[in-house]
């Protein structure tokens, strides 16, 4: 019997309201009161369902191009044509190699994963060639303070007191690093990003200040992130390491920077670069090139779960990020629990579990 096809993509705009126990962070120059997200979900002509995510911060941009251009070209598919996004990418190039157009085709390419592994009935780690591990660890990765460091302190605290053992800041200063620091002690991994705060003139000394907090790694220290041959000056003057490509353009890029020796983690993003195809294939070929994979995962949905059956799958260990903040819906974090800071790999069918359609009509932007 020839597999199934595509029959119905339909994407769902979620604003979710957050409390990080501060502050509302400032986002594109307004208070960001909602961590937002689009779920994708795909239906075949015989009636199974997968669900995929995609980048949501410009959820009006992205929902728009999956109903016009995305779809369209991929109802009627096969869902075993594990080269369909790749073309659609190709087809649509013209719109851009990057942003809403790829964010959308990620949302896609993630759902055809479930459904893959729902049809063969086993998990999405299975097709990647099987569990390297059952658990994996969590870092809490702590929203933005903006240099308050008496609460810099407390969220720390809060989150060693909940069981986690590796901690990323979203903060700017040396004080605010080592406010964290401070309370952490010497032993906890301890990473900062800093959203491409500085031009490469500026960045050295402000890494060189962060350095005796013992970083784990600085994340995105440059503006533009692909100013690869300043970052790789920046990692030999200061010492520290580097962790980038939250913001790549294309799975390309990635190369790029392997071959300018500018990064230690590299960190693709699933609902951006394409899907958990591109994912897997950046994990694969950066980790034999002898750099660490850490996607990047500040996210709730399928593409949160589609991170943790890479990281079970790869090569070498390394924690899953997740926001540390109380979500109002956690579209899919029931399947995978944070214990003690560690979580079991989901052992269902396809990534593990579909979001409740009742909370996704509640959430609906």
């Amino acid at each position: 019997m020839s597999a199934p096809r595509i029959a119905a993509i339909t994407a769902f705009a979620l604003r979710i309201p957050f409390d990080h126990w501060g502050p509302a962070p400032a986002f594109a120059g307004r208070p960001r009161t909602t961590l937002d997200t689009v779920l994708v979900r795909v239906t075949t002509d015989r009636g199974t369902v997968g669900w995929g995510e995609a980048y949501g911060g410009f959820w009006s941009a992205v929902v728009p191009a999956i109903d016009q251009w995305v779809a369209p070209l991929a109802i009627g598919e096969r869902v075993d044509d594990v080269a369909l996004p790749a073309r659609i990418e190709r087809t649509l190039h013209n719109l851009g190699r990057a942003g809403a157009t790829i964010h959308a085709i990620s949302g896609l390419d993630i759902a055809l994963w479930d459904i893959r592994g729902k049809l063969a009935g086993v998990p999405v780690s299975t097709l990647l060639g099987g569990r390297k591990r059952d658990r994996i660890e969590v870092y809490a990765s702590l929203l933005q303070y903006n240099g308050d460091l008496e609460r810099v302190r407390r969220i720390v605290d809060r989150a060693l007191g909940e069981g986690f053992q590796q901690i990323k800041l979203h903060e700017r200063t040396a004080e605010a690093v080592a406010a964290a620091r401070d309370v952490a002690g010497a032993n906890v991994p301890l990473m900062v990003d800093t959203n491409c705060s500085w031009l490469p003139a500026d960045a050295v000394n402000a890494v060189a200040e962060m350095a005796p907090s013992d970083l784990l790694w600085i994340e995105e220290p440059i503006w533009p992130p692909e100013d690869f041959a300043s970052l790789a000056a920046l990692r030999q003057v200061t010492g520290v390491a580097t962790a980038i490509g939250e913001n790549a353009s294309n799975a390309l890029d990635f190369r790029k920077m392997l071959a300018d020796d500018c990064v230690d983690y590299v960190q693709p993003s699933v609902i951006k670069i394409g899907g958990l195809t591109p994912l897997w294939r950046i994990c694969t070929e950066s980790e034999t090139a002898g750099t660490t994979c850490v996607p990047h995962s500040p996210f709730f949905g399928p593409g949160y779960l589609a991170t943790i059956h890479v990281l079970a799958a790869k090569e070498r260990a390394s924690a899953l990020e997740r926001f540390y903040c109380d979500l109002a819906f956690d579209p899919c974090g029931g399947f995978a629990p944070i214990t003690e800071g560690f979580i079991d790999i989901p052992d269902g069918p396809g990534l593990g579990g579909d979001p409740d359609m009742d909370l996704i009509d509640r959430y609906r932007a």
